[in-house]
């Protein structure tokens, strides 16, 4: 099992630039499957999510070729299959977004129930009910969806809580049903608003771009006229941005995308956090102690359940009291344990973290729970006294494009399995 060895103390300094989104990428490769033409996407993160997406896609019998620009060309199928198995799907949860498509492109899909990060039921209901509203018949056993639909028609579909896979699916699904299609109550989370972008470009007729409720009309046929970027990871950025928070030092953040990072810099700032945007990018450095907050996770516009691990990671070196809410996902809280092996003070009521400062993280051998909460404990090694061993880093891998080789280019002391000895004194 591959590990990270990271000798804390080294104060951070040079430029990064950040990936494109892990969960804007993801679904615009399975919204290729709609186009009848060929899809040319930029940005995409080397990440192993993706490379898993590349084979549903080509399982699927799509032509896929990503290249070491991160650039992917996408070539339809003909004949399409429906299927997408267990062996690819178990691995990631966001494979169960080629539902939508498959259903709207050739009639029937068969899906393997999704897994990924243990975090939280994260159920499927609101994916499986809005496509029923469509007019696709689902049934559910053995371990798969099945879903048919002869001819998908417009409805009015709400969502009781604004999920971002259901609204995704379902938009995916209408932009090809026969008439108006209205979803109430739809996630507005930024990688929404660039797949609605992505849609628009192949001939989708879509109003309310980052709004809660969107009108889709129905079209018969979608192709790429052009290339399209991903947009930037916030999530991403904002793990820099911590980092240098932590472990001290002054760096550059090129290509953040501040358009959809609101309150996330009011809270880094609100910590602390020195944050001035020049015409290079985000200058990011911390001068003062580090300020207790109080933070609550909420859909965006609120702050974001991805970096709920990374804001506990800061706030457990506060000079105070904090205290986290998570309202998105009920197993969110499985960091903890490993960080109070390392130091921290932090306790646990319901949905609340309930963080004391301490001075510092110390060295220690942890494990990463799932993919934000390995990225936070990484974190938390580049501010510790001494050697944290950070195992089980596939999670991390799954959403960070070279993390450890970005970080070292910062000059962190970092290194994977078997460079231990290339520690730097």
């Amino acid at each position: 099992m591959e590990k990270l060895v990271i000798k804390g103390g080294n104060r951070l300094k040079g430029e990064v630039k950040v990936s494109g989104a892990k969960n804007a990428a993801l679904k615009l490769m399975a919204a290729s499957i709609l186009s009848n033409d060929e899809v040319v996407l930029k940005n995409i993160p080397k990440i192993k999510d993706v490379f898993l997406m590349v084979k549903v896609l080509e399982e699927l019998g799509m032509g896929v070729n990503l290249d070491d620009s991160g650039k992917a060309t996408i070539v339809p199928a003909n004949p399409l299959k429906h299927e997408a198995s267990y062996e690819l799907v178990n691995q990631m949860r966001a494979s169960i977004i080629v539902l939508g498509p498959l259903l709207a492109k050739v009639g029937r899909a068969r899906v393997a129930l999704p897994g990924g990060c243990k975090i939280g039921l994260r159920k499927i209901d609101f994916h499986l009910r809005g496509l029923e509203k469509l007019g696709a018949k689902i049934n559910v056993e053995h371990g798969f969806i099945e879903a048919e639909a002869d001819v998908l028609k417009g409805a009015d579909v709400s969502f009781d809580f604004p999920s971002v896979g259901a609204t995704e699916n379902v938009l995916m699904a209408a932009v090809k049903a026969k008439g108006t299609t209205v979803i109430e109550n739809a996630a507005r989370e930024p990688e929404i608003t660039d797949l609605v972008c992505f849609l628009k470009q192949m001939g989708a007729k879509i109003e309310g771009t980052g709004t809660s409720t969107l009108i889709i009309d129905g079209v018969d046929k979608l192709g790429a006229s052009k290339e399209y970027s991903v947009v930037s990871d916030r999530i991403e950025a904002g793990t820099f941005m911590v980092a240098v928070a932590l472990a001290g030092g002054e760096i550059l953040i090129k290509n953040a995308p501040l358009d959809f990072m609101g309150i996330v810099l009011e809270k880094l700032t609100g910590a602390g956090i020195k944050i001035d945007e020049t015409a290079d990018g985000l200058h990011v450095s911390r001068d003062e102690e580090i300020k207790p907050l109080d933070v609550v996770t909420l859909p965006y516009p609120g702050f974001p359940t991805d970096m709920q691990a990374q804001i506990i990671t800061l706030l457990s070196l506060a000079g105070g009291t904090s205290i986290v809410t998570e309202n998105v996902f009920e197993n969110r809280f499985m960091l903890i344990d490993e960080l109070n092996r390392m130091g921290a003070n932090i306790r646990v009521q319901g949905p609340h973290a309930i963080i004391k400062g301490v001075e510092k993280f110390f060295g220690a051998s942890v494990r990463a729970t799932d993919l934000r909460g390995g990225a936070a404990l990484v974190l938390a090694g580049l501010a510790a006294k001494g050697i944290t061993e950070v195992i089980d880093i596939s999670h991390i891998d799954r959403g960070y494009s070279n993390l450890d080789t970005k970080f070292r280019a910062l000059g962190a002391n970092i290194f994977r399995t078997g460079e231990r000895d290339s520690l730097k004194d």
